[in-house]
């Protein structure tokens, strides 16, 4: 993916998650005070990962993916199923497969992720 289509993306992914972020949220979510959608812009290195199946993540990806799924399994679930993944044209069935793609022992083997199952 050349740069320019990584700068694309991020800022598609950027404007969606603007435009979807609700307004005055309180409370928390899957991932605390920090709504999925705009923990997905974390994502931002998996692009390729998230839509490819047999690309090899990078290590910027595989970080955000760790950083993500140690706050817990529910947020990591919930960020890549998000509407932001989604738009960046991250596939959920492709993305479940990433922490395992990435070696990461302290994955939630086995977790229910909506209709998927992280490996």
């Amino acid at each position: 993916m050349s740069m320019r289509s990584l700068l694309a993306l991020a800022l598609v992914v950027v404007a969606v998650a603007c435009l979807s972020a609700p307004r005055g949220a309180q409370g928390a979510g899957e991932c605390g005070k920090t709504p999925a959608d705009k923990m997905a812009l974390k994502l931002a290195p998996c692009a390729s990962a998230g839509q490819d199946p047999k690309s090899a993540p990078s290590s910027g990806c595989c970080t955000a993916v760790h950083t993500i799924g140690k706050q817990s399994p529910k947020c990591l679930c919930a960020v890549m199923l998000s509407d932001t993944a989604k738009s960046a044209g991250i596939k959920p069935e492709v993305a479940m497969s990433i922490p395992k793609r990435c070696n990461l022992v302290d994955r939630p083997v086995g977790y229910k992720c909506g209709a998927y199952t992280l490996p």
